[in-house]
């Protein structure tokens, strides 16, 4: 999908793409780090029907709900052909016994068998995180292995 790049001479810069319907969605990320989300009209991509103002922590969560659905829809394709391997998301939550602690202190792997490919944070991806990486309330693991072995990691993350 080909995102547009535009400058918005005194303003900032418009990021979108053409969508089915042929509206266009799109951020623009003005000059004072402002953020806006925006959708125009079908026929005048200059013309906006929808302008939300969002604060980089709302851009960022807004991020994660896009962003890891999708990641974990690419890995589950891709993992199709191995029976018995799932990918799923995996919250951390304001509260978990881990929220603050490392990767490393949860012991996924050697508890439930599951490997953490990434971890989403603030609409940003951090693949194959190390043991010491720290986790925070808000996070979004993704794992892989089997049924079994993700609703075990679900319940560690959640009550230790």
């Amino acid at each position: 999908m080909n995102v547009d790049v535009t400058p918005l001479p005194g303003i900032g810069v418009r990021k979108d793409f053409a969508i089915r319907g042929g509206r266009r969605v799109g951020v623009i990320s003005h000059r004072d780090g402002n953020l806006e989300l925006i959708v125009s009209e079908a026929d005048d991509p200059d013309t906006a029907v929808a302008s939300l103002a969002l604060t980089a922590d709302e851009a960022a969560t807004l991020g994660n709900l896009l962003g890891t659905p999708q990641l974990v829809a690419q890995l589950s394709e891709e993992h199709k052909d191995l029976p018995g391997i799932d990918t799923r998301q995996l919250p951390i939550t304001e509260g978990s016994p881990f929220d603050g602690r490392t990767l490393g202190e949860t012991e996924l792997r050697s508890r439930s068998r599951v490997s953490v490919v990434a971890v989403m944070r603030a609409g940003q991806i951090q693949p194959a995180p190390e043991p010491g990486f720290t986790l925070t309330g808000g996070d979004m693991l993704v794992a892989v292995g089997t049924k079994d072995g993700l609703d075990t990691a679900a319940r560690i993350l959640a009550k230790g």
